[in-house]
């Protein structure tokens, strides 16, 4: 039986589906494989699968995880927890509705003030960092932590730098940032402890378009260095 906080491992293909109880409300899955593009497509089709289920009220895709949120009522969350695990093995990889995003960047300057530090950490120059940058495909995985915000998958390791110790209190808009494994742009002007290495010229958050967030799950995001300020 499933408790608080424990887990019901299932193997497939190579990867290990980590169930928990969120108290008695809500559950979270978690792979214990490494992070990828296949890995995260398998939750996006078990949030399908999962989201249909008549006692489910919610379900959120994260990175690499899902959580799975209950409906109030005389529900077993242990016996849906056990359901997700069974599902696991059998849910393919699924297809978004994705976009190939080309954002044109200019690196470094005011709004790229941590670009230096950010290259002397990856011992590279300001050009190979760029470049390193710029020359990846990014993979969006799920919008978090405000609103159009993405987070991508596909930053090569060597550019890993650690968070600020003390978060800035204003960051504006479109700027480009790396915080840990991860980088982003900022969508909208707030605090954030993420290193700033550019400005973005695309508006990722607009609340009088169609569609307000520019990136949706799924999606291909491709970096251009428009040039490098000093």
């Amino acid at each position: 039986m499933l408790r608080n906080s424990s887990t019901h491992p299932v193997d497939t293909a190579g990867s290990v589906l980590k169930v928990s109880l969120l108290a008695d409300s809500a559950i979270l899955c978690e792979s214990t494989g490494p992070l990828d593009p296949v890995c995260q497509a398998r939750f996006w089709a078990l949030a399908q699968v999962a989201g249909q289920w008549h006692e489910v009220e919610e379900v959120v895709p994260g990175m690499n995880n899902l959580m799975v949120v209950m409906k109030r009522g005389d529900f077993d969350i242990e016996q849906t927890a056990q359901r997700l695990a069974q599902e696991w093995p059998h849910v393919a990889p699924l297809s978004a509705a994705a976009k190939v995003i080309d954002v044109p960047v200019v690196y470094g300057g005011e709004r790229g003030q941590d670009l230096p530090y950010v290259a002397e950490h990856a011992g590279l120059s300001l050009e190979e960092t760029v470049s390193m940058h710029a020359g990846a495909e990014y993979t969006v995985y799920f919008l978090g932590a405000h609103a159009g915000f993405g987070y991508l998958g596909g930053m090569d390791t060597r550019l890993e730098t650690p968070r600020l110790e003390k978060p800035r209190l204003s960051v504006p808009a479109g700027t480009v940032a790396i915080g840990g494994a991860q980088t982003g742009v900022i969508a909208l002007t707030g605090p954030s402890g993420w290193r700033l290495i550019g400005a973005a010229e695309v508006d990722f958050f607009d609340p009088v378009r169609e569609s307000p967030a520019l990136l949706n799950p799924g999606d291909t995001l491709r970096f251009r260095c428009a040039r490098i300020e000093s």
